[in-house]
This record gives C-alpha cells, structure tokens and sequence, in this order.
C-alpha cells in the first residue's frame, strides 16, 4: 500500500500533512495493518526533519504558480508546471500509489493531473473559508473534498454532497493540548499575571509588530506578553523594543522571539489569555482547539481573500473578535484587549464558542478515509 502526500510550501499545507501521516501510523499500529511507503511530492520541503520523523520520503518536482495579476513570472511558470506535470506523471507512475492526498497549493496541480491521467483515487483538503484553485480544480476528478469550514461546499456545488465531508483542519498531535507544568519557568515570566501571546505567522507580521511596539508601554502596564515577531523580524523589533522599554519597570514581562517551536508554542498556549493573531486556517483551529479568546488580524483582502474570510467566519460562532489591518491602532488594540480582559463572562462565552468551532478529529478521519481508500485501490 502506497500513499503520495502533495500541497504546497507554506505552513498550512505542510504541516496538516504531517498530521495526517501521524494518525495513519497510529491506525496501522492499533489495526495491525501493513504499514503503508508515505510519500510527498512537491518543489520543496517547509520542514526535512517532520519528513524523517513520519518515514516521508520526498520526491522533488517542479511545480508553477500562476498569478492573479500581471507578472512576467506567469509565463515562465506555464513551462514549469508543464515540466512538472511530466516529473510527477513518471514519478507516480513508478511508484503507481494507491491514493494521493493532496492540501492544495499550486505545488500540488502537477501530482492531481498526473493522478488523474493514471487513473489514482485522489482525496483533496480544503483548509481555507474560500478554496485555492488547485482545489478547485482537482475537485472535479478527486474522489472525496475535505472541508474545514461550513460555509466552502458551496464553492464545490457541481461535483455532488455525497463527496463532501466537514472534518475541519488536520492540527498536528503534539498541538492538541496547550502546556502549562513549567511554562513559567520555561519562559521565565511569573505566575498569576494575565499574559497575552502574538502571533504573526511562522514569518511574523510586520504591521502587527509595529502596532505591538507603539502599544509595549501600555501593554505592559497590564500584562506580560509572548511575542513571535518572525525569523527575519525578531533582531529588528528586538533593538526597537530595547530602546522603547530601556528605563520601563516592566521589561522582564516582555518576551519576543523569531518563532515557537512546537514546545514553546505549547508552554505559551498554556499561560495565554488571549491570542492575537494571523487567520490562516491552521493558526484558527490550533486556537480553538486550545479554547482561548482571540483577536484575528487577518493579512489585507488585497494580498489574501484567505484569511480575511476564515477571520470572519470563525467570529461569526462569538470565538474571536476581527480587527482589520487597515483600521488597526494602538488604542484600538489596547481597547479590544481591555474589553475582553475585564470581562470573565465574555472569556467564558469565547472560550465556549472556540470549543464548540474545534473539530479535533481531523486528521483522524482523514487518515481513515485515505486508508479506505488505498485498501480499496489496492484490492
């Protein structure tokens, strides 16, 4: 039994992918079953190591991306997605898998193609309130869609509800609960103090750094707070936050860094009384599973229509409150935090909304669909 993994670079479609092979090795491991060959195929690797750990074997292939807008780059991608087609049609047909299971991304059109000329069972995930056209796209000769928001089937009205499942989005084990034993002393802040964590994205977010810095003064007065400002961010708002907190009492209640690794992120979650955050799919559910109050700051309509609608449709439950780039300040940030701190029956109705949003089986049923599936294909 053979399962090709495909989807994009980014974050939120490597990591679900991750999530999924865990469970799938749990199954076999609990059923007794033959371990199936995992396998990803893609232009490149977000993380090498989740790979290795998953026994993951990649497979490279170029792949295109095809842009909204005018760019010059399209017409140079056309050529990569054509060669990209004819790696992965060789790939997949010496490797002839029994299912591909692909997250989208413009990375994972030459693998859904290629299955479809060799006639593979494909299954697509659907991870964002408005699909990617990749999905789109594969959804007409996929066998099931995947979906983590509601409101998606009606973007896949032609290909029939019977090949429709709303199992939300794969959040990787090790994510599941937040980490409170020692979180303190691991991120040397105190105990009982209200604490508020940033998160910007795996590549932080430079307008909520900004903000994040006008405000530090104020913030601190009140909280103590965990800041993910971004690889490429941290050294710069490291120097500002110096020079703006060189003379303040309550420096030592500020913490920044690059990026939380799955510990620090588990040990932050669980001190945390509030998340103010990105709305990638991923970055949503991995909130609502740990049911804290959030504030979503989701990337301008103009670069991602995404997030702006995950932001929305996630608050419409009551989980989160959505604060548009354009419109964000200092005060405004300081007053929404102020709103929902100082009110325990609005932490409690948020936390009860996140809860109620969280579908922690994900990548359970995923896992068990593709099983299924390769079981079938292979008999």
């Amino acid at each position: 039994m053979r399962i090709v993994f495909t989807g994009g670079g980014t974050g939120g479609h490597f990591y679900p992918i991750i999530s999924v092979a865990e469970e799938i090795h749990e199954i076999v491991e609990k059923e007794k079953l033959i371990p199936p060959e995992l396998y990803y195929i893609g232009p490149n690797v977000l993380d090498y190591e989740a790979l290795v750990e998953q026994n993951i074997v990649w497979k490279q292939s170029s792949a295109g991306k095809v842009r909204r807008y005018f760019a010059i780059q399209n017409f140079f991608d056309l050529f990569k997605i054509v060669i990209g087609t004819i790696q992965a049609t060789v790939q997949m047909y010496f490797l002839y898998p029994d299912v591909v299971f692909s997250k989208g991304g413009y990375a994972s059109f030459p693998t859904t193609f290629a299955a479809r000329l060799l006639n593979i069972p494909v299954i697509i995930h659907e991870s964002d309130a408005h699909p990617g056209r990749a999905n789109v796209i594969a959804a007409k000769w996929a066998r099931a869609v995947a979906i983590s928001f509601p409101g998606v089937a009606k973007y896949f009205e032609g290909i029939g509800a019977s090949k429709l499942a709303l199992v939300g989005n794969p959040i990787r084990r090790a994510l599941f609960r937040p980490a409170r034993e020692g979180a303190h002393t691991y991120l040397n802040l105190k105990k009982g103090e209200p604490t508020i964590l940033i998160l910007g994205g795996s590549q932080g977010a430079q307008a909520i750094n900004s903000v994040v810095l006008d405000a530090l003064p104020e913030l601190l007065e009140k909280y103590q707070v965990i800041h993910q400002a971004g690889k490429s961010n941290v050294e710069q708002v490291r120097k500002i936050a110096n020079v703006i907190l060189k003379d303040n009492p309550n420096k030592d209640r500020y913490r920044v860094f690059g990026f939380l690794n799955i510990l620090a992120m588990r040990m932050s979650a669980g001190i945390a009384s509030v998340i103010i955050a990105r709305a990638g799919a991923g970055t949503i559910f991995e909130i609502a599973a740990w049911g804290l109050p959030a504030i979503m700051i989701p990337l301008p309509e103009e670069i991602s229509h995404d997030q702006t609608k995950n932001a929305f449709a996630y608050a419409r439950g009551g989980a989160a409150i959505v604060l548009k780039q354009k419109n964000l300040t200092k005060n405004i940030l300081l007053a929404e935090l102020d709103r929902i701190m100082s009110d325990p029956e609005i932490q409690s109705q948020m936390t009860e909304a996140a809860h109620a949003f969280a579908r922690p089986d994900a990548s359970k049923k995923i896992a068990r669909m593709l099983l299924k599936t390769a079981l079938e294909h292979e008999q």
